[in-house]
């Protein structure tokens, strides 16, 4: 079975104190969905915000960083018009054990570039150390998760069932920024608009897309990477974000 999460690179977060966030290892991966806590949801405001911690240099026409420090830290994911999630799309062959991450200085809102996989060039690379790259092969997608290793492991799946896999993890983020209006209500109150608008632009989700769950009902949904050859193709992947091979 092939499992497809948007995940976001995570650090540790022992000494933040801005509002509550989950524990976490020094580095990993959290998924993004409509299933995360109010803590988890806190870690990934924090992560977003701290990607886009920059302060304005001197040809930059955002105002200077504010001296209150919840304002100071939230001042980039407000600021900046073009923002950075660090992270990518995690796949992993539960068969094989074997998981396609995303590498270093690769972001989420980069995940278009699928796109040139599936309908474009053939190929796409998501960052280095490691240097995951995805190629086309005819009906077949192969995810080699190192490319600068000879023996490096590779997963395999048909075309159409990463499509629907892109799909699902489209619901999944739109079903994260679900809890964003909530979330910032109870912990940034005085921000919850402009905070839960920069996460839509951060992520750039479709508009109206159904949740997961709205999802298992519509299986022939078109959206971006549904092309027209995925419509009302019976199989594929499920409306977990699995795909049975």
């Amino acid at each position: 079975m092939i499992v497809l999460h948007p995940v976001l690179e995570v650090l540790a977060s022992d000494d933040f104190t801005l509002w509550p966030v989950a524990e976490s290892a020094p580095y990993g991966f959290l998924p993004l969905n409509g299933a995360l806590g109010a803590a988890e949801v806190g870690t990934a405001v924090m992560r977003i915000a701290d990607c886009n911690d920059i302060d304005p240099g001197t040809d930059d026409a955002r105002p200077p960083r504010p001296a209150d420090p919840l304002l100071g830290f939230l001042h980039g994911l407000l600021t900046l018009d073009d923002l950075f999630v660090s992270g990518g799309l995690r796949i992993t062959d539960t068969a094989t054990g074997t998981t396609f991450l995303p590498g270093c200085c690769t972001g989420l809102e980069e995940r278009s570039d699928w796109l040139h996989v599936l309908d474009g060039t053939g190929s796409a690379s998501f960052g280095h150390d490691p240097s995951p790259l995805a190629e086309r092969h005819g009906d077949t997608v192969r995810l080699t998760v190192d490319a600068e290793r000879e023996d490096s492991p590779v997963i395999e799946l048909p075309v159409i069932d990463l499509r629907r896999l892109l799909a699902g993890a489209e619901r999944d983020l739109a079903d994260f920024l679900r809890l964003a209006p909530t979330w910032t209500a109870l912990h940034l109150p005085a921000h919850t608009t402009t905070v839960t608008a920069a996460l839509h632009r951060a992520l750039d989700v479709p508009a109206g897309l159904p949740s997961r769950e709205g999802a298992r009902s519509r299986s022939d949904e078109f959206d971006r990477f549904a092309g027209p050859k995925a419509l009302r193709v019976p199989g594929g992947t499920g409306g977990d974000g699995t795909s049975a091979r």
